[in-house]
């Protein structure tokens, strides 16, 4: 039934329209920045580099162009992937500063992610942080929206949000006000 002797699949040598469907496969499933796709890119490069001898530089060369040529096309936006990101980071309850720190991971220049923050600010009535940390204590069931046991994890809570990159006071906000309900509609959610 099973063969024992079946050969292991290898990669086949980098060729320029290989490079290009990899990057095409990649952008099918993943957004991504010109960075994060460089580094995805050049990861294949230096893997055909390794197994089969083929010329780094020649293959960086042709990872350059193409992300050129993604930008010059409208296919790779920095701008519209950093926005993308943050508005969905900002729902799931990230904050301002940890999604600074996850895109900037991911190749994004800062003035791009002050643009996309800038502009999730503009959408969002109130402060973003705050609604992000209602998010984010919402989905955890922390402070407030915690069901029972609430002074026994005060600590435990205030500390989950400042990890999470909230500061104190929005933490202490959050976990110290009296009813959930007030608290969304202090914050006009």
């Amino acid at each position: 039934m099973f063969e024992k002797n079946k050969k292991k699949k290898t990669a086949k040598p980098l060729t320029k329209d290989r490079l290009e469907k990899a990057a095409f496969l990649y952008l099918e499933r993943y957004a991504s920045s010109a960075e994060n796709l460089r580094r995805v890119l050049m990861r294949r490069v230096d893997k055909s580099a390794r197994l089969h001898g083929t010329d780094p530089v020649q293959g960086a060369v042709w990872a350059d162009n193409l992300i050129e040529r993604l930008l010059k096309s409208g296919i790779l936006d920095d701008s519209v992937y950093a926005a993308g990101r943050a508005n969905s980071m900002h729902r799931r309850g990230v904050s301002g500063r940890a999604i600074t720190m996850k895109l900037s991971a991911k190749g994004v220049d800062t003035e791009v992610i002050e643009a996309a923050l800038d502009g999730l600010a503009e959408t969002i009535p109130g402060d973003p942080d705050m609604q992000a940390a209602i998010n984010y204590a919402k989905r955890r069931r922390l402070g407030v929206f915690r069901k029972s046991d609430r002074p026994d994890y005060r600590e435990r809570d205030l500390a989950s949000l400042g990890r999470q990159g909230f500061s104190y006071d929005i933490a202490k906000k959050i976990v110290d006000a009296e009813d959930a309900q007030m608290l969304l509609d202090e914050e006009g959610l």
